[in-house]
């Protein structure tokens, strides 16, 4: 017997090429079929509903109560309909443990870290205190960040590393190379984060390798991807035929409406919608995942490619196949939305605004083969 069964509802699953209404069944924990008439225990009709794989959430700050830019993952879980939190660096080498035991271990959902290569991770990230952990050059010891990713191997998916001028101050690209030794030494791929300049925009898109990960990809000016005259830059295009992947990022200062209409205009798609929820884009204008998935829907890309950049899209860039997929026998996953139509105010990082038609909510959450509601 089922464990669960949802009943009725838009199955959109790009990573077998689905859209379909149809019942999803659950058993053991994981996804036991896809059809019509399926039994279970738990049956749930969500009629007119979409049901698609656990979004992944490839940018969030989630070491809540260890960093001042930390939030909640379980409360995101139920009301943005995430199951899988990737966090970008909050924590490094000295209080990546702490990390580790007090929120990873004991979190209902999914977290998977990225490491900080700063010692002391993202430290002082709120309204009133703003230091770049990458500004002071002596929180740099990368045998400690190879130390502690060798002896969290298990669970921590790649280094991070953050420059531009509010990062990296006076320290410009030196975080990067020192982050990308790391990397390199340790076998993992790189996150690499860029705001203002210094360093300039190919600087750091030229260092990186096939499978590292440019965040914020779509940012506005300056260290904007594509050019006044609607052509993509030629360090972007070149570093997307290396195989770096290019992950949205959001954010509260990150994502720009001009920089996303030009490069869509041009036909370069992200590899990757992510919210970059934290302490002081919650409120806006990031709110969560769906609603950075929801600014794309209105931006004109159509529904299954949005899903499919918050799971495929994701559990490829983090090298987890076994993520992101409704196929038989797959971690038992699931994310519940209601597709609303409407009149919709959405803000960029730079407080331009667009008033949209369509908005993606969640309507409830399956995590390992069971039904896990907002309370």
């Amino acid at each position: 017997m089922n464990d669960l069964v949802l009943k009725g509802g838009r199955i959109v699953d790009p990573s077998q090429g689905l859209d379909k209404t149809a019942d999803i069944a659950f058993a053991g924990g994981k996804v036991a079929a896809i059809g019509d008439g399926l039994a279970g225990k738990d049956v749930r009709d969500i009629a007119g509903k979409i049901v698609c794989p656990g979004l992944i959430d490839l940018h969030t700050h989630v070491y809540w109560g260890g960093t001042s830019l930390g939030v909640e993952a379980e409360l995101l879980a139920r009301t943005g309909g995430v199951t899988t939190f990737v966090d970008a660096g909050s924590a490094g080498p000295g209080n990546f443990h702490g990390f580790r035991r007090h929120v990873i271990e004991r979190s209902p959902v999914r977290i998977l870290p990225f490491l900080n290569v700063s010692f002391a991770g993202i430290f002082a990230f709120s309204r009133t205190v703003m230091v770049g952990e990458g500004a002071d050059m002596r929180l740099l010891d990368a045998r400690e960040a190879v130390r502690v990713a060798r002896e969290h191997k298990d669970l921590v998916l790649g280094i991070k590393v953050r420059v531009g001028r509010s990062a990296s101050g006076d320290s410009g690209i030196m975080p990067l190379d020192i982050a990308l030794d790391v990397a390199e030494e340790t076998g993992l791929p790189l996150m690499a984060h860029l705001d203002a300049p210094p360093p300039a925009r190919h600087e750091v898109v030229s260092r990186l390798r096939k499978g590292d990960i440019l965040t914020h990809c779509f940012r506005p000016f300056p260290n904007a991807p594509v050019r006044p005259d609607g052509k993509v830059r030629a360090e972007i295009l070149a570093s997307r035929q290396r195989g770096v992947i290019f992950d949205i990022g959001h954010g509260s200062g990150s994502f720009g409406f001009g920089t996303t209409r030009g490069m869509l205009a041009a036909g370069f798609l992200p590899d990757v919608i992510s919210s970059d929820v934290h302490a002081l884009s919650i409120d806006g204008p990031a709110f969560d995942l769906l609603t950075t998935m929801s600014k794309f829907l209105c931006l004109g890309v159509d529904l299954p490619t949005v899903v499919k950049l918050a799971t495929v899209g994701a559990a490829s860039a983090i090298r987890r196949p076994d993520l992101g997929t409704l196929e038989t026998g797959a971690i038992g996953d699931a994310t519940v939305i209601d597709l609303k139509s409407g009149t919709f105010d959405y803000a960029d990082a730079v407080g331009e605004r667009m008033i949209g038609d369509e908005r993606l909510l969640s309507a409830g959450v399956v995590l390992a083969g069971r039904w896990w509601h907002p309370s």
